[in-house]
């Protein structure tokens, strides 16, 4: 019996004791991890967590972050950083902007702004950044189609004579964005090269940079916008990016030619895919040839001539092609990969993402810089009352309607992009062949069929609703061709499948989006969060 009873207890305190070692095991990791998050430096794209304790005591956050004299750190100084920092600057915030190359920019896209973006460009009091760049108004697009053309005007009659699109280089536009913003005294740019955020408690204090000097500096303020475009290596820290790359743009400038139509946008719905011309000053053409996928024929080799010859050249209109052959035989070809990411915010106090570092589309549509500076309108209104940021979880509040009073413009904008890209493109399929032909001929019907799209294109009217009413008004409508002048199974059945085929193409890219952000914003609580005068005074 005391044998069975000493056992017993010898059992006991052994299981007794291993429950303590788990328990203890447990708290303790849990400490530690909450330790080390809540004093961190976050680095770029690898996540690499630098202690508290390895800063030096002259460099600890709370002292430094109180004593700052700027009010808004922006990282990046394309159209995004820069549109941004005049428009803060002009509310009277400091602003520093830290750019990693502040020379002229030489890109490919980025040259096309719609009426809608040129109207917000007006409300933030830079349209004169397209003038004396040689810009060029477009009033609309010219769409050909094995050999037929229709003409698709922006509707513009309700606005003033001035509104209209505009075509420039990109880096004679963003370098005007810049001088008008360093004009501002409460505005510092600066060239260096952030590497990353500096991370206290879970918000976001500052960054470290490099400046041009290779110094190593680090720079605190409240609020951090990060909008250092689409090889952003910071935006891994602030959003759940879900890159796509459906296909790669290659670039050419025609010297010298003469579009069909003036003032145009041209686009070709080419087999495989569309290729676009339109003016960029006013003896250059920008030509962009879509090409699907990742592999591109080499430049190096020739490959890429030889295919823009023989499979492209065909395809472009008469009038170009001469300068078309010219501008490969130059050898000045540019490629570029086209990113699709939706937005998907984490919510990080002291932080916000902006521009193409947050969310991007295909760049078919041209709708890029307008859903941009549409956004910069938004967070101005959302700012403005606020006198102090500091208090950082009143300010990411706030700044939680932000992602959600955007939404019905740039998901607009971000949906008819992808869904046009899709319609547009070649395909085997005969459901998808039929799309595309309706699509074509339902534009050129004119009147609602085409001053709605265009609109939508436009950014003129981002309605969501009337995106879904138009895109399906073209499938029904392709159906309805199929059924004349009898309906036969095979044909009913070919209409069918273009109706599951058109929500199979829209669908997927409304989830993304977001349903519920995207056509019933004011269900969100954060679209009625504000911060009221009384707040923040």
């Amino acid at each position: 019996m005391e044998n069975t009873i000493d056992n017993s207890y010898i059992v006991g305190t052994f299981f007794v004791s291993l429950l303590a070692f788990v328990v203890q095991s447990i708290l303790r990791r849990r400490t530690s991890n909450s330790v080390s998050h809540s004093r961190k430096i976050v680095y770029g794209y690898n996540n690499v967590l630098k202690n508290r304790s390895d800063l030096t005591c002259g460099e600890c956050f709370q002292p430094r972050y109180r004593s700052v004299d700027t009010d808004v750190i922006i990282v990046g100084a394309g159209v995004s950083g820069a549109a941004l920092a005049h428009t803060l600057g002009k509310e009277g915030r400091k602003i520093r902007v830290i750019e990693r190359d502040l020379t002229e920019p030489d890109r490919i896209v980025g040259e096309l702004l719609q009426p809608g973006g040129y109207l917000k460009l007006i409300e933030l009091g830079l349209q004169d950044c397209v003038e004396e760049i040689d810009a060029q108004r477009i009033l609309g697009y010219a769409l050909f189609k094995d050999g037929k053309i229709t003409k698709l005007p922006y509707p513009l009659e309700k606005f003033r004579s001035g509104v209209s699109g505009r075509a420039f280089h990109n880096g004679r536009f963003v370098q005007r964005m810049r001088e008008k913003a360093a004009t501002l005294p409460n505005v510092t740019m600066e060239q260096g090269t952030v590497t990353s955020l500096i991370e206290d408690e879970g918000t976001i204090r500052g960054v470290q940079y490099k400046n041009k000097s290779g110094q190593v500096t680090k720079v605190f303020a409240p609020l951090t916008i990060v909008c250092d475009g689409c090889f952003s290596n910071l935006r891994r820290s602030l959003c759940k990016p879900q890159v796509e790359v459906p296909s790669c743009f290659v670039g050419l400038v025609l010297k010298n030619c003469e579009l069909p139509y003036p003032n145009h946008g041209h686009v070709v719905l080419a087999d495989p895919s569309p290729i676009l011309f339109y003016p960029i000053s006013s003896n250059e053409v920008r030509c962009l040839v879509d090409i699907p996928g990742q592999n591109l024929p080499s430049v190096g080799n020739g490959d890429m001539s030889k295919y823009l010859k023989t499979i492209v050249a065909p395809q472009v209109p008469p009038e170009v092609h001469a300068a078309f052959m010219a501008a490969i035989d130059s050898g000045n070809i540019k490629t570029m990969p086209n990113r699709s990411m939706p937005a998907s915010p984490v919510s990080t106090p002291g932080a916000l993402l902006l521009g193409d570092a947050f969310n991007m589309r295909h760049p078919l549509t041209g709708g890029g810089m307008t859903v941009a500076l549409a956004d910069i309108v938004v967070l101005r209104d959302l700012l403005k009352p606020l006198q102090d940021f500091t208090d950082a979880n009143s300010l990411t509040k706030y700044l939680e309607s932000f992602y959600t009073l955007r939404k019905p413009v740039a998901s607009t904008i971000n949906t008819l992009a992808g869904a046009l890209y899709v319609v547009f493109c070649a395909s085997p399929d005969k459901a998808r062949k039929e799309m595309r032909e309706a699509c074509f001929d339902y534009l050129s019907l004119g009147g609602v069929c085409s001053t709605g799209p265009v609109g939508l294109l436009s950014g003129l009217n981002p309605s969501p609703v009337c995106l879904v009413l138009h895109f399906f008004a073209v499938a029904v409508y392709g159906f309805g061709r199929l059924l004349l002048p009898l309906p036969t199974p095979k044909r009913l059945w070919l209409g069918v499948r273009l109706i599951l085929g058109a929500s199979g193409i829209i669908f997927p890219i409304i989830k993304a989006e977001g349903v519920r952000q995207m056509f019933f914003p004011a269900s969100v609580p954060a679209y009625n969060r504000a911060p009221s005068k009384k707040g923040s005074q």
